[in-house]
């Protein structure tokens, strides 16, 4: 013992960062080799997936992919849920459920549940843990529990160019126009504008771009 730490400690110090990097390379090597890109296996399933996109890994849930399209350019962060249907191996009666554009990119830990139609425009961003979907529960029976009733799905669109903040939640019949700003948090349950910034719970405009004076406060 010359630095004042035992021989068997320190080799255990040592043996210990080397099983650690070793486990970053592993897991490195695992999210190179597991992402879902265009020449995958698995991005043969989609309806369409675009030259330049991926899928990263890991992916927490994926099914009906048939009905999903996703363009070019596209990055789905990790841990996402992306779904057309109630289950694997629903029929869906439209050929695409689920249309992401080009060059967009979805936030890690986000969802995307689509029953009918949810269209993502070009060049939309979001933050991570940020849901959309096209349908939601009933609960008008009660002999029946709530998560096995469904309300008829709505269609959702998000415009090209806007950007979803952190945590907000996009909900049936929602229609979020161009270049739009979403705050973190949010809940969008109906129709914003182009060319606004909207917030809160639901999600109301609170500032606007108007031609002749830029970005304006809108007032309640």
């Amino acid at each position: 013992m010359v630095d004042g730490t035992a021989p068997g400690r320190g080799l255990g110090r040592a043996l210990g960062r080397r099983t650690g990097d070793g486990m970053q390379a592993a897991y490195a090597w695992a999210q190179r080799v597991g992402a879902i890109g265009p020449r995958s296996r698995r991005a043969r399933r989609f309806g369409a997936f675009g030259e330049g996109s991926a899928i990263l890994f890991p992916v927490t849930t994926l099914f009906g992919e048939r009905y999903v399209r996703i363009g070019s350019g596209t990055i789905i962060g990790s841990h996402v849920a992306l779904s057309a249907g109630v289950s694997p191996g629903h029929e869906l009666a439209r050929e695409t459920v689920v249309s992401i554009g080009d060059r967009c990119l979805i936030g890690r830990g986000s969802g995307i549940v689509g029953h009918e139609s949810i269209t993502i425009g070009d060049d939309v961003f979001t933050g991570h843990h940020v849901y959309i979907t096209d349908a939601n529960h009933g609960y008008e029976d009660l002999t029946v529990p709530i998560g096995r009733q469904f309300a008829g799905p709505r269609p959702v669109e998000i415009g090209p160019g806007s950007w979803l903040g952190h945590g907000s939640v996009v909900l049936p019949g929602a229609r979020i126009g161009a270049h739009v700003v979403i705050g973190a948090g949010s809940v969008v349950t109906g129709e914003i504008p182009d060319h606004c910034v909207a917030v809160g719970t639901p999600a109301r405009v609170v500032r606007r771009h108007d031609p002749g004076r830029g970005w304006v406060a809108v007032d309640h």
